[in-house]
């Protein structure tokens, strides 16, 4: 484990954003000393043909730039690294894990209240092409009787709307 009773140290990798477990992913030294550690190969590869991850459909950074993904919230806080060492206190680590159980519960609930936010818009869209779809395609549901008795309708309508009214001569 880690000083100060942590357990595996998970990094998060440099493209995609996903966690890199101990002995797992590559890591990468620029000549500028500057550290990039990658999850798998193909985050690596990415990385060398110099593609943005902002602009890859899979990574993380793709889904927050779009807003798919809920990003800024403060239960991510949590999950932050810190570097500070604590002296151990079993009533403080209880009440960390129960606050962990509560943060995760409230981080699952407003995912699901952003999803659904996310996704109005499409249902929305959605009934739309259903209502015109049913108009165009109301004979096909309909009795052919029942449609040709409308259309006579509405051509008897438009004959009585277009005769002049209240035209008298002297």
């Amino acid at each position: 484990g880690l000083p100060g009773g942590g357990g595996m140290r998970l990094t998060k990798c440099w493209f995609c954003s996903s966690n890199i477990y101990p002995g797992r992913g590559i890591m990468f030294v620029r000549n500028d000393n500057k550290v990039f550690e990658f999850c798998r190969s193909k985050c690596h590869n990415n990385f060398k043909m110099k593609r943005n991850p902002r602009k890859v459909k899979w990574t993380k950074a793709y889904r927050a730039a779009r807003g798919k993904d809920l990003t800024d919230d403060t239960t991510f806080e949590m999950e932050r690294r810190r570097n500070r060492p604590e002296r151990y206190n079993r009533e403080t680590v209880q009440k960390t894990v129960k606050a962990m159980e509560r943060i995760t519960e409230i981080r699952s609930k407003r995912e699901q209240r952003h999803i659904e936010r996310r996704l109005r818009a499409g249902k929305a869209q959605q009934r739309e092409a259903a209502k015109k779809q049913l108009e165009e395609e109301i004979h096909l549901i309909k009795a052919p009787v029942a449609v040709a008795r409308e259309k006579a309708e509405k051509a008897q309508r438009l004959t009585v709307a277009a005769e002049p009214v209240g035209m008298e001569e002297d």
